[in-house]
């Protein structure tokens, strides 16, 4: 009998399970299947009227303009398994190329330089016209503590067991006013709540970029949406193949094997629901010798959309793929606690919105008052009530966006909290009151004479549309945990299910990257086809870098 595998969900980390198989593991295409609600996953972006069918009767009142709910920020140095694969799935917009040739060339063209990563009352904080340029403002009970952490031994990671990164710098409130904490928090989106075993973690694996955090230089773009630049590549490589791919398909249980003290984890079945065929209700048998990946969480999962004129309404579903999950740990007790990621939203939830003019005025504007050129990175309002940013793409960064229109993308990390500029909770507005929200931030920081504010009606009319975005979980990976809370990639004792996504659990890696979704998808693969660890892609370990941690020591001090 022909082996077979399942993925549950279609996100990056199981597509790139698709690939390992095929690749390095001697599957054919036929022999895999793809299921999902849709097909953006967590990489996201399209045209609004695209989302129609994965948001339904939500407002969309104006279907206009484009959609990406995230961005991921690429790292060349150290997304080893990401650009790993990438050199295996052809370009589909450069014969000859791969992925990763697109996306590094495309970098390498337009290097990230940002100039006013920070901007408060006076305009960009950290700049090069500044006295405080690349100052991190760290004190002496800052450097210790945050020393401390990061040179904490992996094998003591359950010392920080559910513990916030408040709680860990709770001697040192300093610390919460650096520049370098305004810098990572928004960069990486933790907030004081999140916890300090992530920032550990980020701490050695990013080490190479806390010298130059203030330029963003280590950040890697890609040409377009990370959708159209990496996922849709991806698609067509496995199609090309012969995957299946089943979208608007919604596994609800896995079946498994009756076995002594439950010890043995063996899917025998899926249940699903087709959603587009009034919730028809399947079954698929899984043999022993066949294979199951189940995405185990999703960050944009239960997101909920508003548009120009309509704020978004809440949609209070706990996360489906993690309720998949939640429904196995129920029955063995060595697959984690998805309560810890998806039962608390505070510490997780924050609102993006999408805006689409069209004509170039309010981009060159923007770039006039941060002093940076679109592609360069984040811009963060640290006075900002409800904390917030700005990214400004190279444009365009949809293939379809027209020569007139001009897209960027923004976030509120704390939405519960009234905006500065609009009177009320991020949550509470619409498209058009978070532009509004933006633009007293851009006019407060206008040394212009010629203030931004005197071309408010000029810039409306220019809108083609602003989409709201309520993401719940969208930092979920980052909440507080203890050591278990999640599953191991391929759990003990489990002989054909694995988890690839941001809330399995492996070593050193640091999750809200691909790198952590790619590097998950070939341990389940290695691992359920017996092929040997030790094979797998290395990682650098720039914490062991002596010139490296040089210059981190530097920068502790600068």
């Amino acid at each position: 009998m022909t082996r077979k595998a399942y993925m549950v969900g279609t996100g990056i980390g199981n597509l790139a399970a698709g690939i390992y198989l095929i690749r390095d593991g001697g599957f054919n295409g036929d022999q895999i299947t793809m299921m999902g609600l849709e097909d953006h996953g967590a990489n996201d972006g399209a045209a609004v009227k695209d989302y129609e069918n994965e948001y339904g009767n939500q407002a969309l009142s104006n279907n206009k303009g484009f959609l990406a709910k995230g961005g991921r920020m690429l790292n060349e140095e150290t997304f080893e398994n990401l650009w790993d694969v990438l050199r295996s799935v052809p370009s589909l917009d450069h014969p000859g190329q791969t992925v990763t040739d697109d996306i590094l060339n495309f970098d390498h063209a337009h290097p990230t330089h940002d100039v006013g990563r920070l901007i408060d009352h006076n305009g960009p904080r950290v700049n090069p016209g500044k006295d405080n340029y690349k100052h991190m403002q760290f004190d002496n009970k800052d450097r210790y503590l945050l020393s401390k952490l990061m040179l904490m031994p992996e094998k003591d990671e359950e010392k920080l067991n559910n513990i916030s990164i408040a709680e860990w710098f709770s001697s040192s409130p300093h610390f919460f006013t650096t520049n370098f904490w305004y810098m990572w928090q928004t960069t990486f989106a933790f907030k004081r709540a999140s916890s300090a075993v992530e920032l550990r973690r980020y701490m050695n694996r990013m080490i190479l970029e806390f010298s130059r955090i203030n330029t963003l230089e280590g950040v890697t773009r890609s040409p377009y949406n990370q959708f159209e630049s990496i996922i849709l590549p991806m698609r067509k490589y496995l199609e090309d193949r012969g995957v299946t791919f089943i979208n608007n398909r919604k596994v609800t249980d896995l079946e498994f094997k009756d076995t002594p003290l439950q010890d043995d984890i063996v899917v025998t079945g899926l249940k699903y629901e087709e959603v587009d065929n009034d919730n028809k209700e399947g079954h698929i048998d899984i043999a022993e010798n066949d294979l199951v990946f189940d995405t185990n969480g999703s960050i944009t999962d239960s997101s909920a959309i508003g548009d120009f004129n309509t704020p978004f309404k809440e949609n209070m579903d706990y996360a489906p793929s993690a309720m998949l999950w939640k429904k196995a740990a129920e029955k063995f007790y060595s697959l984690g606690n998805p309560d810890k990621f998806f039962g608390d939203r505070s510490q997780s939830e924050w609102v993006s919105f999408t805006v689409t003019t069209n004509n170039h005025f309010l981009v060159n504007e923007i770039s006039r008052i941060t002093q940076q050129e679109p592609g360069n990175a984040l811009n963060t309002w640290i006075e900002s009530t409800p904390l917030l940013s700005i990214v400004v793409h190279h444009q365009p960064h949809f293939k379809a966006q027209k020569p007139n229109e001009s897209t960027f993308w923004g976030y509120f990390m704390y939405p519960r909290r009234n905006g500065d500029y609009v009177q009320k909770p991020v949550m509470e507005m619409t498209g058009k009151e978070m532009l509004e929200e933006l633009l007293g931030n851009l006019a407060a920081t206008d040394p212009s004479k010629d203030n931004i504010k005197n071309h408010t009606e000029e810039i409306m009319d220019s809108i083609v549309n602003v989409i709201p975005v309520h993401l719940p979980y969208a930092s979920a990976m980052f909440n507080q945990r203890a050591v278990g809370d999640r599953p191991d990639v391929v759990p003990k004792h489990s002989r054909n299910l694995a988890f690839i996504s941001q809330f399995c659990e492996q070593p050193f890696d640091m999750v809200f990257t691909e790198q952590y979704s790619f590097r998950a998808a070939q341990r389940a693969v290695y691992t359920l086809l017996n092929i040997p660890l030790s094979e797998m892609t290395p990682m650098h370990h720039y914490e062991k870098d002596p010139k490296v941690m040089a210059r981190a020591t530097k920068t502790m001090f600068r």
